[in-house]
This record gives C-alpha cells, sequence and structure tokens, in this order.
C-alpha cells in the first residue's frame, strides 16, 4: 500500500465482501470464465476499499508476475513428464503389476495406491481415463460390484493429484505461501496415506456392498491387457520417484549439519524444476525413444500436454492478484487480527475458507488459489515454520476436494465413466471426495500441532 495511506477498516470489510460476492455470482449464476471474475472481484475489492488506483495496478501486476515466475515450469515440465507416462503405456504398467501382486483379494488396495503414484505426474482426468478399464475388468473378473474397485481408484487420484507435488494444487499453493515444495512432499503424503486409506477401500467395500454398478456395456466384451507389451514396473516407478526424492533430499539434508559440504549440489538438484527437468529427460530416453518414439513424436505428445497449463497457469496467477490486493489494501492484517482474536489455527481457517469456496464454486483449482490467496496474505504466515506452512498446504488440499456435486466437472466425468445416476453418484463419489478432504486436513491439523 502507498506510503500514509491508511485504509478505512470499514469499506476494507465491505470491499473484500462485496468483492467475493461479485466474484462467486460471476462464476456460479452468470458462468463467467474463472479468470475475469477473479480479476473483477479483485479489483472490485481494492475499488470499493478505496486503495489508490496505482496500489490496485500494482497489485494486478505482483500478483501475477510473483505467482507465475514459482510455479509456471513447474506445471509446464509436470505435464509433460506426464504425458509422456501416459502415452508410453506407464501408468497401466503399474496398474497392472500392483494388482498381480496384491491379487484379486486385495486389488482394491492396489487400486488405490496405483490412482495416488499415477496421479501425481499425471492430470486427474487423464489418470482416469486410462485407469479405468483394469477397474472394470476387475469387476468383471470377480462378478462384484464395478464400485469395489473405483472408488479406491477415484481416491487415490484424487488424493495424488490433490495433496501430492508436482501436481500444480500443492504447487501453487506452496508458492504462494513460500514453503519448500520437500516439506509439502513430506506431509502430502502422510496425509494423502490416511485419506486414501478411509476413502477408498474402506469407504469403496461400504459402496460396493451397498450399490451394485454393473459394469458398462462396452466393456464386457473387452479383452484385458496384456502386461508383456507395457513398459517395466521397477523403470516406472523409478522414473516417477526421481523428482519427489531429489526435492525431499534437498529439504532433509538442509537441516543436517554434517551434509553441509554438498548441500550446493544437493540444492541444485533438488530445486524443483531441476528434478522435474531429470525426470522429464529420463522418461522422454527411456519410455519414449526405448520404447520406439521418434523424437518428432515425443515432441507432439509433448507440446500436446502444454494445451491444458495456459488455463491453469492462468487462474493461478489471478489467485495471486487476489491475495496481492488483500495485502496491499491492509485487509489480510486485518483478517489476521481477527482470527489472532479469535483463536483460530492457521490450518483451520485454511481449510474453511477453501471449502467454502470449493462448495460455492465447484472448481478444485479456484477454491486452493482463493484459500491461498488470502491466507498467503495474513502477517502471521511469516513466522511460521516450513511443517506448519506444509500442514497449511494440505489443509488448503483438503478443503478445496471437499463436497464435489453438480457444479464439479469432476462429478459429471466420474457419473458418465462409471455409469451412475446422480442419485448414487452424490452418495459415493461426493462422500468420496469428502473423506479424502476431511480425513486429510484431520491428519494435517494434528502434524500441526505437534510438530508445526
Amino acid at each position: 500500500m502507498s506510503e500514509g495511506i491508511v485504509l478505512d477498516p470499514t469499506r476494507l470489510v465491505a470491499g473484500a465482501i462485496i468483492g467475493l460476492i461479485i466474484l462467486l455470482v460471476l462464476i456460479i449464476k452468470f458462468k463467467v470464465q474463472a479468470i475475469v471474475a477473479i480479476l473483477v472481484g479483485a479489483i472490485s475489492i481494492g475499488v470499493i476499499a478505496e486503495m489508490p488506483l496505482a496500489d490496485i495496478l500494482k497489485s494486478v501486476n505482483d500478483g501475477i508476475g510473483n505467482t507465475l515466475k514459482g510455479i509456471a515450469l513447474l506445471v509446464g515440465l509436470g505435464s509433460m513428464f506426464g504425458a509422456i507416462l501416459e502415452a508410453s503405456g506407464g501408468a497401466q504398467s503399474l496398474a497392472v503389476t500392483m494388482v498381480q501382486k496384491f491379487g484379486d483379494k486385495k486389488a482394491a488396495w492396489a487400486m488405490g495406491i496405483t490412482g495416488l503414484i499415477v496421479a501425481m505426474p499425471v492430470f486427474f482426468d487423464a489418470g482416469l481415463i486410462i485407469l479405468i478399464p483394469l477397474a472394470f475388468s476387475l469387476a468383471k473378473r470377480t462378478g462384484r460390484s464395478a464400485l469395489f474397485y473405483t472408488i479406491p481408484l477415484l481416491a487415490g487420484l484424487a488424493v495424488g493429484h490433490a495433496f501430492i507435488p508436482p501436481t500444480p494444487g500443492p504447487v501453487l499453493v506452496a508458492s504462494m505461501l513460500g514453503v519448500d515444495l520437500g516439506w509439502v512432499i513430506l506431509i502430502g503424503i502422510i496425509c494423502g496415506i490416511v485419506a486414501m486409506i478411509i476413502a477408498g477401500p474402506v469407504w469403496g467395500a461400504v459402496c460396493g456392498k451397498k450399490y451394485f454398478v454393473q459394469v458398462p456395456e462396452h466393456v464386457q466384451n473387452q479383452e484385458d491387457f496384456d502386461a508383456s507389451k507395457l513398459p517395466d514396473f521397477k523403470v516406472i516407478i523409478s522414473i516417477i520417484l526421481i523428482p519427489l526424492l531429489l526435492i525431499i533430499l534437498k529439504s532433509v539434508f538442509g537441516v543436517i549439519p554434517a551434509m553441509e559440504s554438498v548441500m550446493p549440489i544437493f540444492n541444485f538438484l533438488g530445486e524443483p524444476f531441476v528434478a522435474l527437468l531429470i525426470s522429464t529427460i529420463v522418461a522422454m530416453l527411456v519410455l519414449g525413444l526405448r520404447h520406439g518414439y521418434s523424437m518428432e513424436q515425443l515432441e507432439k505428445i509433448m507440446t500436446k500436454s502444454l494445451e491444458p497449463t495456459g488455463l491453469i497457469l492462468l487462474v493461478t496467477a489471478c489467485g495471486g492478484v487476489l491475495r496481492y490486493v488483500l495485502q496491499y489494501s491492509g485487509l489480510g492484517e486485518l483478517i489476521g487480527n481477527v482470527v489472532g482474536s479469535a483463536h483460530l489455527p492457521i490450518v483451520l481457517v485454511a481449510f474453511i475458507v477453501a471449502a467454502l469456496v470449493r462448495i460455492c464454486v465447484g472448481s478444485a483449482t479456484v477454491a486452493m488459489t482463493m484459500a491461498a490467496g488470502i491466507v498467503a496474505a495474513l502477517p502471521a504466515i511469516q513466522g511460521l515454520s516450513p511443517i506448519y506452512l506444509a500442514c497449511v498446504t494440505a489443509a488448503v488440499a483438503g478443503g478445496a476436494t471437499v463436497c464435489s456435486h453438480f457444479n464439479d466437472s469432476g462429478f459429471w466425468l466420474v457419473k458418465s465413466l462409471v455409469g451412475m445416476d446422480e442419485k448414487t453418484t452424490l452418495k459415493t463419489w461426493t462422500i468420496m471426495e469428502t473423506l479424502v478432504g476431511v480425513s486429510g486436513f484431520a491428519v494435517a491439523l494434528i502434524i500441526s500441532l505437534f510438530l508445526g
């Protein structure tokens, strides 16, 4: 905010309320594109609060620039990495091998774990379309409801997509909060495993017994996967783990005095974009060229994978605008004082804000972006430990996952692919998403209370 200018707290609060209402009405009622709606809402907050126009422009420029510089490369590299994994059959290889190792009796657990791993480099929609035929083939072979296997798969995909980098959601929240991705990965894995178990195999068994969902007709006569034609399981796991391990080692070694001499190397290799670049190059060589793809084919696959990243990056950048408007106007400090006087943990505040936006707007990306922007504007964020900030990131992810319903595209995708009516989808998928979000948040809250 410009020096010497103190905005009226009443106008600040009124501006925030009206601006956020404008944003939500534009998206929900008038179906305005999220980028336009967030920008209009953020600028409305500044205008109503009587921010100097120069400060509003500065908020827009700083919000876009500072937000994108932290995640643009990561989202792009992650998309290309996931596209190679998808095109090579790596995701199917992972799923088929896991099911073989676990056996039909515990195949639901295999589907949940596979979904969690695959969703880290591959977008949720793509992962679901790739892996759901295997869930159907299991249901066909065992004669069980398709929900026995699709719910664990969906839970794993939802967890990997929401909680664990390099998927874009937690990356953008971590960037806005200024927290090291290594800690976000560690906390995300802990929260995610618990969430996957509760919402996946456990809830899937309940759904499978209560609702018999037939395998779609077009799958009935479909042949099972031929595992001999797929990439090697150990190779797939190794490539997926490269960026995770490098990023985690950078964070862990940073607090071990004995590793000081080699820290420059690990600081470089563990820089998220370097780690993802290494894994992408390895995937190109091992899963691409060695499996018969030409460089020209790989270039087309990787270029096409970047098409959806533009929307993700722009929505995220606009969330950064919202964050800087709140910060520069002084509203972040005002909210921080209210939160402090109410003695509410910031982890809880982050979850509630993300959940409210998710329920109203439907988009998990918008929910994460808005919640991260509001929380990042709180002055108290500056003094928090990396572990606590990682828990806040997980709480935002949890809130942005709950209560998927009619305004969420994921709801309709699952309904159509699994072959359920709206009522059954609400009773299965919507509850599963809520279990993922609430249980992941609960674990993050517990960790923050004892280690944060």
